[in-house]
């Protein structure tokens, strides 16, 4: 892969917001937050149907965030698109609010599934997309998986049940960054061949350079192969926007941020 693109005003600016997040609440997970920002804003901007006046219409797609500690990308991108107001932002993780360090479904509007014990999405994913063929649907059914994640067997499991059933409508997009809560994937456990797995259990597969808004856009917009789900590998890097958070595991999860690390943060992601 080539270097990424530098980091567009809009990109800049939900990572100025997730600072902002960890600057009241003093936690979160910094990394992996980062490197989902250029997914989630496509897909919100530029692919997924919803209405966030009536976040369970029946008509809209679904988005599964299941790397949950991920969720302040999240947060920032549903609170931008008006699903909650933008001060609740200012309430993550307080017993007043609604935004926990994992998102909660029928708590938070426009989270489709609690998530965060890992591997559960893609198996949740499968359900909803079966029971939209069923109902004769348009609807899409997006799931975002990190690359740790993966070591999960319900993974896979919800893997080859989906190319069984042919599941056009699924489409599971990897946070491939690399490393996971405490080492690099490589070291843990080695995911290659990584899309000729997905392949060997009936997907259409792409890869894509994660933080390329454009390229993401092209990915995006339509299933992979007709008949198959459809499986987009995102190669990112942990911490994107922020040098010396980038594949740094101490910013995984960061405890106890201080006002100079706010700083830091935010200086960085001008230079990013």
């Amino acid at each position: 892969m080539t270097a990424s693109p530098r980091l567009d005003e809009r990109s800049k600016h939900f990572r100025r917001v997730i600072v902002r997040v960890l600057q009241k609440a003093r936690r979160g997970h910094v990394g992996a937050a980062f490197s989902l920002i250029e997914i989630l804003r496509v897909l919100y901007d530029d692919v997924l149907c919803f209405n966030p006046q009536n976040p369970r219409w029946t008509g809209r797609d679904r988005c599964i965030l299941s790397k949950g500690h991920g969720c302040l990308a999240l947060y920032a991108i549903l609170a931008d698109k008006g699903y909650f107001p933008e001060t609740e932002l200012e309430r993550f993780c307080a017993p007043d609010g609604i935004l926990g360090g994992h998102p909660e479904a029928g708590k938070v509007p426009g989270v489709e599934a609690s998530t965060g014990a890992l591997g559960h999405g893609l198996p949740i994913g499968l359900g909803m997309a079966l029971h939209l063929r069923i109902a004769k649907s348009d609807s899409r059914v997006f799931v975002i998986l990190g690359d740790g994640e993966c070591n999960e067997g319900s993974v896979w499991e919800a893997a080859m049940c989906a190319g069984k059933h042919g599941l056009t409508n699924l489409t599971a997009i990897v946070d491939y960054n690399k490393h996971q809560s405490y080492a690099s994937t490589r070291e843990v456990q080695d995911l290659e061949p990584f899309a000729d797995k997905w392949r060997s259990f009936g997907f259409g597969v792409r890869e894509v350079d994660g933080h390329d808004v454009p390229a993401l856009r092209v990915a995006l917009a339509t299933p992979f192969v007709e008949g198959k789900p459809s499986a987009l590998i995102c190669h990112t890097i942990k911490g994107k926007g922020a040098k010396f958070a980038e594949n740094n595991m101490k910013w995984h999860h960061k405890n106890k941020v201080t006002d100079q690390e706010v700083d830091a943060l935010l200086a960085a992601i001008e230079e990013a």
